[in-house]
């Protein structure tokens, strides 16, 4: 028996689109970002070119109150095994009833993960871009940053304790704010591009992607980069 929404192969048959129409004058940079972006512009961490990897998809989900344009952000639970107490975008890996990981198939996993892990309700959500694949090694995910407005926001929060500890939101200002930036070190070496805003520490993937569309979007302000912050920061 399929589930309403299914056909008898799994898959969902209800259409996912992207549309600009109607969005906010302040996402227009961003719309081209999607536009124009290349992957390697995006990050060193490309999918492998033999296909192995898992699809997922994460939801970059822009909105706007009395504070401003806002991200949508959540921090993981301490008990998971991968990413635990980490912020991140709702997202995950993709299901069979999703589809095509070519297709529509990152746009309904962005969707069906953010209602599951913040409550979002998808039905306000106007989806508009997507950026380029990009993989994540530790994981082995190749992941595709879908970007979304939110259109009619919705009261969210944590729905499953043992996957997400809180969901927040950022103000884009606070993340363009120069005292709030800084770079962290991993124990593998690896340097990135760090958040210390609404009392998290945003590194890995979630804030590189951020500092990119930052950049390119043209909100990005001088920061000193030789600014680190150690990842147990609250030691």
């Amino acid at each position: 028996m399929t589930r309403a929404g299914e056909t008898a192969s799994g898959t969902r048959e209800d259409s996912v689109t992207l549309s600009t129409k109607g969005l906010p004058d302040w996402l227009r940079p961003v719309v081209r970002v999607a536009e124009t972006v290349r992957p390697h512009q995006l990050s060193r961490f490309l999918p492998p070119e033999n296909g192995a990897g898992r699809p997922a998809a994460v939801l970059i989900l822009f909105g706007q109150n009395e504070r401003g344009p806002e991200l949508l952000l959540m921090e993981r639970a301490s008990s998971l095994r991968s990413h635990a107490g980490q912020p991140s975008f709702p997202g995950g890996a993709l299901d069979p009833e999703d589809g095509d990981p070519q297709g529509e198939g990152p746009l309904r996993a962005a969707l069906r993960e953010a209602e599951e892990e913040t409550g979002l309700d998808p039905r306000g959500v106007q989806l508009f871009g997507a950026l380029p694949r990009l993989y994540i090694p530790v994981s082995g995910f190749v992941v595709t940053p879908v970007l979304g407005w939110w259109r009619e926001p919705s009261p969210v929060g944590v729905v499953d304790p043992a996957e997400t500890a809180r969901v927040f939101t950022v103000p884009v200002a606070d993340l363009a704010d120069p005292a709030n930036r800084a770079m962290t070190v991993h124990p593998s070496g690896h340097r990135g591009p760090a958040f210390l805003v609404e009392s998290a520490l945003v590194w890995g993937f979630t804030a590189g992607i951020i500092d990119r569309l930052l950049h390119y979007a043209g909100w990005e302000r001088p920061w000193d980069r030789s600014k680190q912050v150690p990842l147990d920061w609250r030691s």
